[in-house]
């Protein structure tokens, strides 16, 4: 049997093991996937370290990687020919992979099934290896000018797409649009690519980055914010003193939060005006908290957004194939993954990083 390289997982808060194994025989609905670049996400760091043990439960040994494309090598016996794409096409992989039949899959949100849903990467075994089976229907196929590059596609199924849609659940609620101020906390793989969504869906509103490094204001004011703030050690005050400096107003409208942690979430609630909304994709911490009042009393609103359907990850490949999104992306080797997880759990990481495969 044909063997291949793969990072794999034998146990929790233990290194990924670099290790030959069978290259997987797809199902009769699935696809046989090449691996061609695999993104790391700080979520791969929190699997191993055992943050999703409740909620998405593995079998050991197991390949995690959810950020995914590659070229199709092989076809099951019952993928029909209507998928629009054949043996030798680069692909992207859409990570959420729903039962088909509870309601949030028939609405299009997969990503949120409430039955037998699956995550790559998370459950069936992801892209830290060579070769993986893909069901079919959830492989997006793209041009070969977009295929020259699959560093910069595989990033967009996660760091890509989830910050896409928690913009545009703060545009569909109203919060954003001219004479307001969107703020993006966090600026590393998520980050960098809300900031960019900030300017395409704000209808004109101020981009302020804020972060707790130089460097990754830096990255953020290079991808389109107006102002950075660095809040490190500041307090609530300070930050608003600095915000009407650059925006001539002491609160924001808007926040996407891109940390998850308790101190940025409670940093934002202290930073929104009144009918202000924070939409969190981060996942830093296990839980918030944040006083019932001003809560209540300036009706602010608290939206969860969760990764993102398969018309989200549509739209935004279209969005970078038309260069209208700019990618902060280092090429690593499958072999550095320890230590670049480690990087990645320190928040010492800039953008992403993407494994490439030859």
């Amino acid at each position: 049997m044909t063997q291949m390289q793969a990072a794999r997982m034998h146990g929790y808060k233990e290194p990924l093991r670099i290790e030959e194994v069978p290259v997987p025989e797809p199902g009769p609905d699935e696809i046989l996937l090449k691996v061609a670049a695999t993104g790391m996400c700080r979520s791969d760091y929190q699997l191993l370290n055992g943050y999703f043990e409740g909620p998405f439960p593995v079998d050991l040994p197991y390949i995690p990687g959810h950020e995914v494309t590659g070229r199709v090598a092989g076809l099951g016996s019952e993928v029909p020919t209507t998928v629009g794409y054949g043996e030798g096409d680069m692909v992207v992989v859409n990570p959420s992979w729903g039962d088909g039949t509870c309601r949030q899959c028939r609405e299009g949100n997969e990503q949120l099934c409430s039955g037998s849903g699956r995550w790559v990467g998370f459950g069936p075994p992801g892209g830290f290896a060579e070769y993986m089976a893909v069901e079919c229907r959830h492989a997006i196929p793209v041009s070969e000018e977009a295929a020259k590059a699959p560093e910069l596609l595989a990033p967009m199924t996660d760091a890509g797409m989830t910050p896409y849609r928690g913009m545009r659940k703060l545009r569909d609620a109203g919060k954003l649009g001219p004479g307001r101020t969107v703020a993006v906390t966090g600026i590393g793989g998520l980050g960098s690519y809300a900031v960019q969504y900030a300017k395409l869906l704000g209808g004109g509103a101020t981009v302020v980055a804020l972060a707790r490094t130089d460097s990754k204001l830096d990255v953020a004011k290079e991808n389109g914010a107006d102002h950075g703030i660095n809040v490190r050690n500041k307090s609530t005050e300070a930050i608003q003193d600095e915000l009407e400096r650059l925006t001539g107003r002491r609160t924001i409208h808007a926040i996407l939060d891109c940390v998850g942690s308790e101190s940025s979430i409670s940093m934002g609630f202290d930073l929104l005006g009144p009918e202000g909304a924070l939409a969190a994709v981060g996942l830093m911490s296990q839980r918030v908290e944040h006083r019932q009042f001003p809560f209540v009393g300036t009706e602010l609103s608290y939206l969860g957004s969760f990764w993102g359907n398969h018309l989200d990850l549509v739209e935004v490949l279209s969005l970078a194939e038309a260069g209208l999104v700019k990618h902060n992306v280092t090429k690593v080797a499958l072999e550095d993954i320890n230590e670049n997880l480690d990087a990645l759990g320190r928040g010492d990481v800039v953008g992403r990083q993407v494994i490439v495969f030859g």
